[in-house]
């Protein structure tokens, strides 16, 4: 009963040993991921970086912004790759490849002109979440490929995925310069955000992020990509508490009532 439900949102796993095993994959080790955030063992980027731990600054570092284009850069071009090396395939395909594409292209773009930069970055964070993006991405696009010759779920969300993608993006883009607003040229001082949804959450260009997310798995409507929207999720949770903790942290006027992802509940 429940697995006729399921197929009626969802095309039918492939018979691929591949692509169920990063199915597996990606949400156990996201799931972990976000797990370490909250007990306190964060992936060593922006502010969450161990500033002053001695073993830590031991290990090899770059300067954010060349360890955040090395890490959107590959799943990028695999968006562009695919948009070249397969032009055929229906609306739904394209519109899956464009949002991949579209999001990390957005990505890039934030990098070089919106972002403002004070942190470094371990190049071990920079390779596991640049390989993470990339092959998770790659993955979307194959997987879906494989779903052209089937016949599409008979409940068709792809129209309102699309339009979950493009709020995600636009709301993250907008969270994204309202914090490059903060500090004015040359600072490099962290403070509390102010403005858009900053008044409830800590984190909500996250909040946004997942709800893209959720829109490409959305236009897919593939297990594999309800897994990406999943493990998104739990990863974004973990890393959003681990940065209200550290705004608490750091300012003894942090807002009480400000949650850290999701508007009054968490």
């Amino acid at each position: 009963m429940f697995v006729s439900v399921l197929l009626k949102f969802l095309y039918p796993p492939p018979v691929s040993v591949v692509i169920m095993a990063m199915s597996v994959i990606n949400v156990l080790s996201m799931c972990n991921a976000g797990w370490m955030e909250v007990k306190g063992k964060n992936m060593q980027y922006s502010k969450l970086l161990r500033a002053d731990d001695i073993k830590a600054k031991e290990k090899p570092r770059v300067s954010g912004k060349v360890g955040m284009i090395a890490v959107y850069t590959p799943a990028f071009l695999a968006g562009v790759f695919s948009l070249v090396a397969f032009p055929l395939g229906d609306l739904r395909f394209t519109l899956l490849r464009g949002a991949i594409t579209t999001h990390f292209f957005k990505r890039l773009v934030e990098v070089l002109f919106v972002h403002k930069f004070s942190a470094m970055m371990e190049t071990e964070a920079m390779f596991a979440i640049s390989t993470s993006y990339f092959l998770t991405s790659a993955t979307m696009i194959y997987n879906q490929q494989l779903m052209l010759q089937l016949q599409e779920p008979s409940v068709d969300l792809k129209y309102i995925g699309a339009a979950l993608f493009l709020v995600g993006i636009g709301g993250n883009f907008y969270h994204h310069f309202l914090l490059s607003k903060l500090r004015n040229k040359g600072e490099k001082q962290y403070k509390i955000p102010q403005g858009g949804l900053f008044s409830l959450v800590i984190c909500p260009h996250y909040f946004f992020e997942i709800i893209g997310f959720w829109g490409i798995s959305c236009i897919s409507q593939t297990v594999f990509s309800v897994c990406v929207g999943l493990s998104t999720t739990f990863y974004l949770m973990g890393r959003s508490h681990a940065t209200r903790r550290w705004y608490q942290s750091k300012f003894e006027d942090f807002p009480k009532d400000v949650k850290a992802l999701i508007p009054f509940i968490f």
